[in-house]
């Protein structure tokens, strides 16, 4: 399998009201550096698995709206807990609904890698066939 990975980040603020997130239950911000993959089985006729600038741009649009927001303040995470998995599964939906930037070679793509870098000792990630 081939992949081409970029990368970009956002900064956002989030509460996580629950117990067990302990001190992160109160408002706090916090900055996700964002790899997404993007996997095909086959390379087109240019040997690309798919356009970096294209995944760039890509990547960008879908962050924009996260991008210093208040996670806790959006209509798209009411009721939810703003976890990193939860956040990048939210990333995935986002990237896998406009595969269409891709053209032609859209229909290559196989699978969606999202991991967030919380920090440099932690990340989580959503990884699924598209």
């Amino acid at each position: 399998m081939f992949a081409v990975e970029v990368r970009d980040h956002i900064m956002i603020a989030h509460s996580l009201p629950r117990p067990v997130f302990g001190p992160a239950q109160g408002m706090h911000g916090a900055t996700f550096v964002v790899d997404a993959a993007f996997f095909t089985e086959e390379l087109d006729e240019d040997g690309l698995a798919v356009d970096i600038g294209a995944a760039t741009g890509l990547l960008a649009e879908v962050l924009a709206p996260l991008n210093y927001g208040n996670l806790d303040e959006m209509p798209v995470f009411e009721g939810r807990v703003t976890t990193t998995e939860v956040l990048a599964k939210h990333i995935f939906d986002a990237l896998a609904a406009r595969l269409e930037v891709f053209g032609a070679g859209a229909g290559r793509i196989r699978r969606i890698r999202v991991l967030l870098h919380e920090s440099h000792a932690a990340r989580g990630w959503y990884e699924a066939a598209v």
